[in-house]
């Protein structure tokens, strides 16, 4: 069964409703400020179609990982100060969740205004284990739309990739309680990952960066039968290079993921997928944005003047132009996770020019997905504009876990 989408709940007709609609509002803070707005614009669309059609929408969103209780810390209000100055349509935001002031406002909303509540992480019921909790939550979320006066008008739509992996009450539980629809951002999302996996063009490259191996393993388990080329960078890297014999100083080690890691790469080889790992790296003195540092072979990190303590903090210039040189010639490229600390000028060339290659991969014509996460937030830091790369993923672990073949709840929630 397809899910029904935002088109059909507009021709239906959303003038005078309530429609609530999760979005991903989960955006870097420097305190108050956002310092990356790409979530919180790429929820502007369908917010505003709603809007603009005459809804009464309501924002349902959670910010970090607050322990069940309100904290200001992660208060969802500097997200939607940042969705008021964007948005077309006037913005008001509750001091809770399900409380008086969500009900005060929610009821009080006009044709064409939007309502943020509260981050829904405050109220423990949305990600308890427990069914009858978490339905009890949808049930609270769904009354603001005046559902349990018997108003039976009110609408759910998900337009929130980055959550759709989890099986959260705002997410999954409330489209068993209202009419439920998907948002066009999930369904971008959705048609974009189903190119990657079911028939992507040929060669397909896929780039993985970030910090642990371990939370990579089953996608690059199901890329070793989809992909061409898996091209490793980050700070997963060494646990490959130790796999393979090597030293590596005070990088990043996983020594329990050393098996696992050994069976990928002869997996590979039996099967003509080629894992392709850096031949030099940046290893620096210790982990400092003004670190010294300096360009050792891969093979030999404990040859730097550092020895043994030097820990690897980038993949070096020679496997930067290695990778950018297979990625420039894919027809199909995936890439999650940032080739080294990028946040830190000194080590950020490796992921500078995967960036770059991607962009040139694009202009070319190839399908080029930034996977999320924060290899979004990259590319934003670095300078890339969004429309250089074919798709940027709001959702870095939905994609991956739709990736390795995994059950999306808030998506087949939709299904039902």
């Amino acid at each position: 069964m397809s899910a029904k989408t935002l088109q059909d709940l507009l021709a239906e007709g959303v003038a005078g409703r309530h429609v609530l609609v999760r979005s991903d509002l989960n955006v870097p803070l420097d305190g108050d400020r956002v310092t990356d707005d790409g979530r919180v614009r790429a929820s502007l669309p369908v917010i505003s179609a709603l809007a603009g059609a005459g809804a009464r929408v309501i924002v349902m969103a959670h910010l970090g990982r607050p322990k069940g209780a309100p904290d200001p810390k992660y208060s969802i209000a500097p997200a939607a100060a940042r969705l008021a100055e964007l948005a077309d349509a006037p913005v008001t935001v509750a001091t809770d969740v399900v409380g008086t002031d969500a009900h005060t406002k929610a009821a009080a909303l006009t044709d064409g205004q939007v309502l943020v509540l509260e981050n829904v992480r405050f109220d423990p019921r949305e990600t308890s284990k427990d069914d009858d909790e978490r339905a009890a939550f949808a049930a609270d979320l769904a009354s603001l739309t005046g559902q349990d006066k018997g108003q039976n008008t009110g609408a759910y739509v998900d337009d929130a990739f980055g959550a759709v992996h989890r099986r959260h009450a705002s997410v999954a539980e409330i489209a068993a309680v209202l009419p439920a629809y998907q948002g066009d951002l999930v369904k971008a999302e959705i048609d974009v990952l189903r190119r990657l996996t079911e028939n992507p063009d040929r060669p397909y490259v896929v780039v993985l960066g970030g910090s642990k191996v371990s939370d990579k393993l089953a996608v690059i388990d199901s890329l070793l039968g989809k992909a061409d080329v898996l091209l490793i960078g980050g700070g997963m890297v060494f646990t490959f290079l130790a796999a393979r014999g090597a030293k590596v100083g005070a990088s990043l080690l996983e020594q329990d993921q050393l098996d696992a890691v050994r069976g990928y790469l002869d997996r590979a080889e039996r099967t003509g997928v080629r894992i392709v790992l850096p031949t030099d790296i940046v290893v620096a003195e210790k982990f400092d944005r003004d670190a010294a540092h300096e360009v050792v072979p891969a093979d030999a990190m404990e040859s730097s003047r550092f020895g043994s303590t030097g820990i690897g903090l980038d993949i070096g210039p020679e496997s930067a132009r290695a990778f950018a040189e297979e990625i420039v010639k894919a027809r199909t490229v995936f890439w999650n996770g940032p080739a080294g600390v990028f946040e830190f000028d000194a080590f950020a060339g490796g992921t500078r020019a995967i960036a770059s290659a991607l962009a040139a991969a694009t202009a070319d014509g190839a399908l080029t997905v930034v996977g999320g996460g924060d290899s979004a937030a990259a590319v934003r830091t670095l300078g890339f504009d969004d429309d250089a790369f074919s798709h940027i993923s709001t959702g870095g672990g939905a994609s991956l876990e739709y990736l390795e073949g995994k059950d999306l709840p808030g998506v087949t929630a939709l299904e039902r």
